[in-house]
């Protein structure tokens, strides 16, 4: 089960990688703009995105922030954003893979940001969850590159899984 959860922590970072490369070749009124995406733009999926991402890498190692609103803006130049989102990408594959199939088959306790309740939840399915969510947004984000014409991103795990590379990050 460590090599599927692994494999998906590189995938995440290549596709990261990928839409931070097409988002940066919008104007920064493109960037900005409401394109009826659940956070409105890509300014806003995009942090959304780190945001979920840390929300959830601190439910599971206890460690780094924790944001209090899911629409937190991060950054508010992409620059930065990307930056912080290489960080945590790197974050999220050192924590792969430093993970062991005991931990993998373990629980973690955590509340959730929009209500005081603590859960607790089997560490492989949220980790399912936690990668899903971020293919969830990254589909929004490739809606509004296509909303401005720009339809030329592949963000498939295949296409992924078929470079030679795929493995290493």
């Amino acid at each position: 089960m460590k090599a599927h959860y692994a494999s998906l922590a590189r995938y995440n970072a290549w596709a990261n990688r990928r839409l931070y490369d097409a988002a940066a070749e919008l104007s920064d009124e493109e960037y900005r703009a409401d394109r009826g995406a659940f956070f409105k733009s890509m300014h806003g999926t995009l942090n959304h995105l780190l945001t979920a991402d840390r929300v959830w890498m601190h439910r599971f190692t206890g460690r780094g922030p924790s944001p209090e609103r899911l629409d937190m803006i991060q950054h508010e130049q992409l620059p930065d954003l990307r930056r912080a989102r290489e960080a945590e990408d790197k974050r999220i594959v050192d924590y792969i893979d430093g993970l062991s199939e005991a931990q993998l088959a373990g629980t973690i306790r955590y509340r959730r940001v929009s209500t005081p309740e603590v859960l607790e939840q089997a560490l492989a399915p949220a980790l399912a969850h936690f990668f899903n969510h971020q293919t969830h947004h990254r589909g929004q984000a490739h809606s509004i590159l296509c909303s401005f014409g720009r339809r030329g991103l592949v963000l498939d795990l295949l296409m992924y899984q078929r470079e030679p590379d795929a493995g290493r990050a």
